[in-house]
């Protein structure tokens, strides 16, 4: 099921990286619970995250990468991202490791949170 998993998350993080909304949210649930990094809260469903997202990427420029995955107790899925930030000149905002925890139902992203 692991491998599953982490198949839907390059498939997620490719199409959020080349800014094609509508790829992404192939893989996510209809009902999707997204954290707002950048505002902080949650979103549910599809329309609020292509609201965020298209908010988000007029104000900054985010790369995200999995480089590590573990299956966590609870049978959520944590990954391990590198996440390089700019603004819209190229300035780097921010440049680190971040954890992303994943939980699925039917296969596809249920709920995503942060721990930093």
């Amino acid at each position: 099921m692991q491998e599953q998993h982490e198949e839907t998350i390059h498939k997620a993080y490719n199409a959020f990286n080349s800014r094609n909304i509508e790829e992404a949210l192939l893989v996510m649930h209809a009902q999707v619970h997204w954290p707002k990094a950048w505002e902080g809260g949650h979103i549910v469903g599809h329309d609020e995250i292509k609201s965020y997202w298209t908010r988000q990427w007029s104000e900054i420029n985010p790369t995200v990468k999995p480089i590590g995955f573990r299956e966590r107790p609870d049978d959520g899925l944590e990954v391990s991202v590198h996440q390089s930030v700019k603004d819209l000149e190229g300035k780097p905002v921010f440049d680190g490791i971040v954890k992303h925890i994943y939980t699925f139902e039917n296969g596809l992203i249920k709920r995503m949170d942060i721990e930093i």
